[in-house]
């Protein structure tokens, strides 16, 4: 579980399917193998580990999901360790376990912050709604607006400095992760319960 508040942005070292290496400093403290860091929003094992560098694997169902395999060296990556029980939680309750890549189509200024306009399956967006939850290649976000097949969130200037998302431009597809808790209340109220 991670709170979607990215601790630092990362660089790619090397990307080669099945492995991705990045570098790394504040993640690393710690963190043992086995242990999970959130790469762009999506929970990763650490497989190795050196001074200023660990490596993840990313099995097909990563790439399929996410825009990890469109990285390659020098590329940054938001990058948070997993919440440790006792710690605040600033953010949202995410668990890096991605549905879909969207893609930016819109960014527009908005006083001081920029609005930004993401589209996104019509099937993701059941569990997007008006001031509520979204991460954005992991990083905590509130919704502005939402359609169809559509969202809109703020970027404030700490975010846009801290995250990878201050770099993105219209075109750039993104990691998405809704809400649990909407996915089993609407799972619920469909009456598909697990047994």
């Amino acid at each position: 579980m991670f709170t979607g508040l990215v601790e630092e942005v990362g660089r790619v070292a090397a990307m080669a399917p099945p492995q991705m290496r990045i570098t790394a400093t504040v993640v690393l403290e710690g963190t043992k193998l086995g242990d999970s860091i959130l790469v762009n929003g999506a929970c990763l094992t650490v497989t190795g580990k050196k001074s200023s560098e660990f490596a993840v694997d990313v099995v097909p169902e990563t790439l399929r999901r996410t825009n990890l395999g469109e990285l390659g060296p020098g590329d940054p990556v938001n990058l948070e360790r997993a919440l440790a029980f006792g710690d605040r939680v600033g953010g949202h309750l995410v668990q890096g376990h991605v549905d879909e890549a969207g893609r930016i189509t819109a960014i527009d200024p908005d006083g001081d912050a920029l609005m930004v306009r993401f589209q996104a399956q019509a099937t993701l967006m059941p569990y997007v709604v008006e001031k509520g939850f979204v991460a954005v290649d992991g990083v905590s976000l509130t919704v502005v607006e939402c359609g169809a097949d559509w969202f809109t969130v703020t970027l404030i200037p700490v975010t846009r400095a801290n995250t990878v998302l201050g770099s993105k431009k219209v075109g750039d597809r993104v990691n998405l992760e809704s809400d649990i808790l909407a996915k089993y209340v609407r799972r619920q109220l469909q009456g598909l319960s697990p047994e």
